[in-house]
């Protein structure tokens, strides 16, 4: 039985006084009726021990097992395809270091393309050079491209990024506002979420749209730097490499904590306690152009009508 194997997050304890119990991945508690099967060979079945005998009894409670999804395929997880390895990473070498190293360990293979200072820094109100255009992000033909800054987003940055998918790009960014940081959802084809979406959604979700504005588009006055931390900057990497494996080697990315699928779910991450929270977001339809404004030709005014005077008679 190649399938003897008890799936991730599953366990099973032994009971005083009370028999086997299941512990579920997601940390429910389940009585195992075992009937008559022996219950040390049903662990070591289950635990995949070499010799393990497995009478009929044991096999009925083992398919229990398998057709309530408690048992998993002895098959590796699945690599990273050679097509999807090549990551391009720009941002800040603070978040960019971590998560090269978390996704050379998962198989990709990242390399880390500065741009000039003046685009890729986030310390300033705004981009005094243009932003790096569609084709520049392009160079070398990357799988995916992954933006990170340790600080807000100037307007425009990630206007040409966003068209990405367009080109069979994956793109996934994430950035630091004060003391909290956004992961974006991956967009990986055409009807993704963009920055430009998120950016959207947000304005339309808080009542200080117009003050969320200004201070994306500065100037603004700091108060003393925000150092990210080492723990930090590893979560955020590891949120992002997550994020990215999922997408490259096709495993489900299932739902959240909201119950919101990965790629369109937007995270904050507090930085002072690494507290993780989700937001749904959506994509924003595409807006129909203004028809023009024709003018209505002046009409001149009906004349009142006058009554007409009748003689008698």
């Amino acid at each position: 039985m190649p399938r003897n194997r008890l799936a991730p997050g599953v366990e099973v304890v032994a009971v005083p006084g009370r028999g086997l119990a299941v512990r579920t991945a997601e940390g429910e508690f389940l009585t195992v009726r075992t009937g008559r099967a022996d219950e040390d060979a049903l662990l070591a079945l289950l635990s995949g021990a070499p010799g393990a005998p497995a009478d009929e009894e044991l096999r009925r409670v083992v398919r229990g097992f398998e057709e309530a999804g408690y048992l998993a395929d002895a098959a590796r997880p699945p690599r990273w395809p050679a097509a999807r390895r090549d990551v391009r990473l720009l941002g800040d070498p603070a978040l960019t270091g971590p998560l090269a190293a978390h996704l050379t360990a998962l198989g990709a293979a990242p390399r880390t393309t500065p741009l000039t200072p003046r685009t890729t820094s986030a310390a300033s109100a705004a981009p005094a050079a243009s932003p790096p255009g569609t084709e520049e992000l392009l160079e070398g033909s990357p799988a995916a491209v992954v933006w990170c800054l340790d600080g807000p987003v100037p307007d425009g940055l990630w206007d040409a990024a966003d068209r990405l998918p367009e080109h069979g790009t994956a793109w996934l960014r994430c950035h630091r506002e004060g003391l909290r940081a956004y992961v974006e959802p991956l967009a990986a084809v055409p009807g993704d979420v963009t920055a430009a979406h998120v950016r959207a959604r947000r304005l339309a979700a808080t009542p200080a749209h117009r003050e969320l504005a200004a201070y994306w588009s500065g100037p603004r006055t700091s108060g003393g730097p925000v150092p990210l931390t080492v723990p930090a900057a590893a979560l955020l990497a590891a949120l992002l490499a997550d994020d990215l494996a999922r997408w490259a080697t096709g495993a489900p990315d299932g739902a959240g904590a909201a119950g919101v699928p990965a790629r369109r779910r937007l995270r904050q991450v507090d930085l002072r306690t690494l507290t993780v929270t989700e937001h749904p977001v959506l994509p924003v339809p595409a807006v129909a152009s203004t028809p023009a404004v024709v003018p209505v030709p002046a009409v001149a005014p009906t004349p009142a009508a006058v009554p007409i005077p009748r003689k008698d008679g």
